[in-house]
């Protein structure tokens, strides 16, 4: 009994060292932080929280529905062909453009600067990247090198999907600045990035950056990168508008009347970069159906709207290439013009229109 005990209390104190040495996990506010993340209306009881509840306490038979369902697998949970990927053109001083890698990583170029959205360019998302199969496409079609110097950074929440550890490493030293929401700083700093380089916002905070007007706003989701830390951090959606164009990234996020409170307050939008992917019923406070996405991109008064978050994981059970396939269906019935740029492909947008509107359905093996 007394053996059995020590072995518990050293298998504790393992899992605690190594939670608090492995820098993948990032790091929990400090007090301080906390003490000023209190005056956030997003925090209560310590932790932040969705203003419209998001419904994830799965009973026990759900649960057991879900790994059911995924112990089943499917034949098309993952492409059986390599997917179609295009070299980036990395011209910041051009037309607004925008460049999709896959998942919800992007970069856009506006006013002559380079902003890269929730920049995930690893192998998988996990802390432990060399466990699990790896990205749809096999990589990324550039070399991290061959970016331009980023004026900034803009992270929607801390999920390893979005703020992935070996990507940031990788950029750092090109970032001139970060913007995150509340408390996902301190994962920043601890992994080498000067606390003078990054800015923590609250929802509806507004900001200029060299010429940019930029403001972060709300999302129904949720944060954590281990055990113990869920809702330690903020999430958000970003509004990011230039001279002659005006962007909306929606971050991840379930479908509640935010969409239209960011539409009455800034649109509209010549673009938006909207969540479609890792769904399902069972959790749908937290992620769009597909359908939501195109009404979620009305709401906000967009008008063309770019599908993200799939294309790279598979981090839900429905068939890889579903949400792009039911979004395009919505938005022909109601009118939506939507662009399926390909892995890589650079799209411009010249006022309110788009240059170029792709529209070949690659994700369809002929």
């Amino acid at each position: 009994m007394v053996l059995t005990i020590v072995i518990i209390v050293i298998l504790i104190g393992v899992y605690f060292l190594f939670m608090n040495v492995y820098p993948v996990f990032g790091l929990r506010p400090s007090e301080g932080d906390i003490r000023r993340f209190a005056q956030s209306p997003q925090y209560a009881q310590n932790k932040f929280e969705n203003p419209v509840p998001a419904m994830m306490n799965m009973s026990f038979g759900t649960t057991l529905g879900i790994l059911r369902d995924m112990i089943k697998g499917s034949p098309h949970r993952r492409p059986k062909f390599a997917l179609p990927m295009e070299k980036p053109q990395f011209n910041v001083n051009g037309d607004t453009s925008v460049t999709w890698f896959g998942h919800s990583a992007s970069l856009l170029t506006i006013d002559g600067k380079a902003l890269l959205l929730d920049p995930m360019f690893g192998r998988t998302p996990s802390p432990f990247p060399w466990v699990g199969k790896n990205r749809y496409s096999g990589g990324i079609p550039f070399e991290i090198a061959e970016l331009p110097q980023i004026d900034a950074v803009i992270l929607s929440h801390d999920h390893y999907d979005h703020l992935d550890y070996g990507s940031i490493m990788k950029i750092k030293h090109k970032v001139k600045r970060f913007f995150v929401p509340l408390g996902v700083g301190a994962h920043l700093i601890r992994w080498g990035v000067p606390a003078d380089k990054i800015e923590e916002h609250d929802w509806w905070e507004e900001m200029s950056y060299e010429g940019l007007e930029l403001a972060c706003t709300p999302a129904n989701h949720f944060s954590g990168r281990s055990t113990n830390d869920r809702g330690a951090t903020l999430w958000c959606s970003w509004v990011i508008k230039g001279k002659n164009t005006s962007l909306f990234f929606s971050g991840d996020s379930g479908y509640t009347p935010h969409f239209k409170q960011i539409g009455d307050k800034y649109g509209p939008f010549d673009l938006t970069l909207m969540e479609c992917g890792q769904y399902d019923e069972r959790w749908a406070d937290i992620h769009l159906m597909p359908e939501e996405t195109v009404q979620a991109h009305l709401d906000v008064r967009g008008k063309v709207l770019l599908p993200i978050h799939w294309g790279a994981f598979t981090l839900a059970i429905h068939d890889w290439f579903d949400p792009v396939t039911r979004a395009a269906k919505a938005a022909e019935a109601k009118g939506v013009q939507m662009v399926t740029p390909p892995i890589g492909q650079t799209i411009f947008l010249k006022g309110s229109d788009v240059q170029s509107y792709p529209k070949a359905n690659w994700w369809v093996q002929s």
